[in-house]
């Protein structure tokens, strides 16, 4: 069943803890996840405020959608993070790593397997770190604090450095 979820929803749902994450083929469809109804346990009126913290120390907060990933946050929002969320939620990346409170974190759904194997190449790897692209917002969230490590382990920037010699 987790497959066709997958395969259907090709999202992270908020109930059936379905992580695709493997294509950008695959996106949720408007309303949320047709086999949990996900979406449909919130409101859309529902919004959670995030504070982000970015590399320079800057404080940037945004408000998203009960439903929406951070990473989505992000790229709606056009939030000034460098680089963040460069495979466009694909899991081909860690671009989009943050580090959470200790109280949200452990609030949050078990971390996959293809998560993890993306979080061992983020630079500033914490206890508490996640992937954005992961981490969909809900109403606990609400006022969290997300750190923005310092550095980012993204391959543009390397083939770029790399034309540059």
């Amino acid at each position: 069943m987790a497959a066709v979820t997958r395969l259907l929803c090709g999202s992270r749902c908020l109930l059936a803890g379905c992580r695709s994450g493997m294509s950008t083929v695959w996106r949720r469809p408007p309303g949320g996840c047709p086999w949990t109804g996900a979406a449909r346990l919130f409101s859309s009126e529902d919004k959670v405020k995030v504070t982000f913290i970015n590399r320079d120390g800057e404080t940037i907060v945004a408000e998203g959608k009960v439903g929406e990933s951070l990473l989505d946050l992000v790229v709606e929002k056009n939030l000034d993070i460098d680089g963040f969320g460069a495979c466009e939620g694909t899991l081909a990346c860690s671009t989009c790593h943050l580090i959470f409170e200790d109280h949200i974190f452990q609030q949050l759904d078990r971390v996959t397997d293809e998560e993890m194997d993306m979080l061992d190449l983020a630079y500033g790897l914490t206890e508490t770190s996640r992937l954005g692209c992961q981490i969909c917002l809900r109403p606990f969230m609400n006022g969290m604090i997300v750190k923005v490590p310092e550095a980012v382990a993204d391959v543009r920037q390397a083939m770029d450095m790399g034309k540059s010699t």
